[in-house]
């Protein structure tokens, strides 16, 4: 072998002693790191601590009114957020400094939430249609009651869904409809689709009907486990070393674990979805993508999204590996341009919400696009 094909012993030198440095100093910021999670306690691991009241319930279904913390504005419509089932709503209030619930409160909106609550075994049978024309359009209505107006609602990945639909069945019911991160055309444009954007549309369309069914019968409900399992199957390598490189990369930094802490709370707290329901959503929207082709109907009607009349924002991210970018923006073809609004988020699925930038761009987005459509009003 020559020296040149070698290298030269000082290279191999300060190549060793390079690595060797990066290793010591990756130790380094693991202690950190570790010292700093065995002094947490799981009172400093907080999540959704804005302070709220329940105002409405229908069996486990609850609408929440948070308390204002400032002067609220009369003039704009209450605001009712609808997050999905495959995860809590208390990701839109995740800590302090990153809280849409606070940022929206703080610009004088009324806000409302609803929560879906613990689906059990006796809760396998609820379907599409009675989450969308009985537990959710129930709670509009409620509130739509108290406040003598019709309401704003905002509605989150599958909870969009449901409200897009609600939106078109029953458009009386809304002043404006805002989305985000929520699907629409379930099949997407997988020929344009970035690496690692669009798996799971693809892995469900490629399933069997039955296989997903007796997935779900098997088990009464689709258990929260399973759904946990199959996002952190999207993003095998970041699910796998989160918990080793993710935490040595904080390097001991109390905050940044604290967020990392609290988000890996949100993570784990996932509840059971109603199985009929789920088989509804993995098969006919999934699979056949009947919302977008005009043949998804609830109760017997077709649920046709051009018939939604409010004005729309529809917000979606630009990195979003579990909703790509055009399963979402396929809800601009039913709108008319004159009501129709994006806001492109340059993050993730759960970014949108919980990132440092999101507070801005996507809290303060949808508080400006409220305040013009009262203008406008």
């Amino acid at each position: 072998m020559t020296e040149q094909a070698a290298g030269k012993p000082e290279d191999f030198t300060q190549a060793y002693t390079l690595a060797m440095a990066h290793l010591m100093q990756a130790g380094i910021e693991s202690m950190r790191s570790s010292d700093i999670l065995g002094a947490i306690a799981d009172t400093d691991v907080e999540i959704a601590e804005t302070p709220a009241d329940i105002i409405y319930q229908q069996d486990k279904v609850t609408v929440s009114r948070y308390r204002p913390l400032t002067d609220v504005n009369p003039n704009i419509a209450p605001v009712l957020i609808v997050y999905g089932l495959f995860g809590r709503q208390t990701m839109i209030d995740l800590q302090e400094d990153r809280s849409m619930v606070r940022n929206l409160l703080m610009a004088g909106l009324d806000v409302h939430v609803l929560d879906w609550g613990n689906p059990t075994r006796a809760d396998q049978f609820i379907t599409l249609d009675d989450l969308i024309d009985i537990y959710l359009r129930d709670a509009v209505v409620d509130l739509k009651t108290r406040s003598g107006m019709p309401i704003n609602l905002f509605g989150i990945c599958e909870g969009g869904t449901l409200c897009a639909s609600l939106a078109a069945l029953s458009p009386e019911l809304l002043s404006s409809l805002a989305l985000a991160i929520t699907p629409i055309d379930f099949d997407g444009d997988p020929d344009n689709y970035w690496q690692g954007e669009g798996f799971l549309n693809q892995w469900l369309q490629n399933m069997r009907a039955e296989d997903i069914t007796d997935l779900v019968d098997t088990h009464g409900n689709l258990p929260g486990a399973f759904s946990g399992a199959m996002f952190s199957a999207l993003t095998p390598i970041t699910s796998m070393t989160k918990y080793n490189l993710g935490l040595q990369a904080l390097a001991g930094n109390r905050d940044k674990i604290l967020n990392f802490l609290r988000m890996e709370k949100w993570i784990a707290d996932r509840p059971d979805h109603p199985g009929a329901a789920a088989k509804q959503w993995f098969n006919d929207l999934y699979r056949e993508n009947k919302l977008m082709k005009g043949a998804f109907q609830v109760e017997g009607q077709t649920v046709d999204l051009k018939k939604i009349k409010c004005p729309v924002l529809n917000i979606y991210a630009l990195q979003d590996h579990i909703v790509p970018v055009s399963t979402s923006k396929a809800l601009s073809t039913f709108i008319p341009k004159s009501r129709y609004k994006e806001i492109g988020f340059p993050g993730g699925h759960v970014g949108v919400f919980v990132s440092s930038k999101a507070q801005g761009v996507v809290a303060g987005g949808l508080v400006d696009w409220l305040k013009s459509n009262q203008k406008e009003a």
